[in-house]
């Protein structure tokens, strides 16, 4: 049933395609388009895991699904056309720093040529009017600045999946200037911080292996306290993204590239958010610092959002603490055993009307 929250009425009745729907960012954002009204369909591979976002939320029951491969371009066209979407979020991809270290091939398969894939699909039809690819703030070549970079800066990842996605990144660029002149689709990418939020049960991500080290009654284990990151609640982003496509919808002189994070103040160390965790939790939640010999990690990473916040008004929300808060209450729900549905809804409108 859709509620009325004035931000997001935009969306009554849009046809919206969205790959990746299964994934944590997908669910959310799932699950905020229905509760608008919006007709979704989603496109991902299926939900990973027996515990995942997909299946806790329901967002099963609300979205027209198909299950497929990115990298299948007959199966994503096939559902694309079945579609006929308004509106296009990419959100399918290899995500995990590490995991594109063991797999390099797969990461650029499907980072890359997703993206290729998917702007194929919106080049080969004229129902489309607004489409947004959600990157990373890792696309940027990492000086390991205090200040945060701009979208002007060069694009240049260090790893195979932060390099991925500067690469799609540029894919989009050349899509939009080459296919989608001025009338026609508008294309913009969107590159987010660090996201954090009730449902997220990856591997290698700092408050899910929080949630478990808790659960399992053994301390936190950190392996770089003092990297700095653009850490934000998930809903936090999702906003953004649901205002960029509204906007350029409107105005498709506002499609481009936009940073998506914190303010500058906000940004907090490692060893602050698992501080932050800790004491949100409560029950002597502890965290250490361990050895770590993985692969490159960046240890200052921060964005610039003045130009979403000049240009499209966005502003967030919620601190790191309330980020926080609102994360642990969702998982201590969810491991009390209510239905999460329900609780995914209503954090969602809490964070539109307060």
């Amino acid at each position: 049933m859709a509620v009325q929250i004035s931000d997001l009425t935009f969306f009554q009745g849009k046809r919206v395609f969205i790959t990746g729907h299964t994934g944590f960012k997908g669910s959310w954002l799932c699950t905020a388009l229905t509760l608008a009204g919006a007709e979704v369909f989603g496109f991902a591979l299926p939900p990973a895991g027996a515990e995942n976002l997909y299946m806790l939320a329901e967002v099963e029951k609300a979205v027209h699904s198909t299950f497929g491969n990115i990298q299948d371009f007959p199966a994503l066209k096939a559902a694309f056309d079945r579609a006929c979407p308004e509106i296009v979020f990419h959100l399918a991809a290899q995500p995990i720093v590490r995991e594109s270290y063991r797999n390099p091939v797969s990461t650029y398969h499907t980072n890359v040529m997703g993206t290729v894939h998917l702007l194929e699909c919106v080049r080969q039809c004229d129902c489309v009017r607004s489409v947004l690819n959600v990157t990373t703030d890792k696309v940027y070549q990492n000086n390991q600045w205090h200040w945060g970079y701009r979208e002007t800066d060069r694009l240049n990842g260090y790893d195979p999946y932060s390099n991925s996605k500067s690469c799609s990144e540029l894919v989009t660029e050349s899509y939009r200037n080459s296919f989608f002149p001025a009338g026609t689709a508008a294309v913009s990418t969107a590159r987010a911080g660090n996201v954090i939020g009730g449902g997220d049960f990856s591997v290698d991500r700092i408050v899910p292996d929080c949630v478990r080290a808790v659960r399992d009654g053994r301390p936190i284990a950190i392996r770089n306290p003092s990297a700095i990151r653009p850490y934000q609640h998930v809903l936090e982003p999702l906003s953004a993204y649901l205002l960029i496509v509204q906007r350029q919808w409107e105005d498709g002189a506002l499609a481009g590239s936009y940073n998506v994070g914190p303010e500058n103040n906000g940004c907090v160390s490692t060893a602050r958010l698992a501080s932050l965790f800790c004491h949100a939790w409560g029950d002597g939640a502890a965290w250490e610092h361990v050895g770590d010999h993985g692969p490159h990690e960046d240890a200052v990473l921060k964005l610039d959002c003045s130009k979403i916040q000049e240009v499209l008004g966005w502003h967030p929300r919620w601190t790191a603490e309330r980020a926080v808060r609102e994360t642990v209450d969702w998982t201590k729900a969810w491991l009390a055993g209510e239905e999460m549905s329900s609780w995914t809804r209503r954090q969602i409108e809490m964070f539109y009307t307060e």
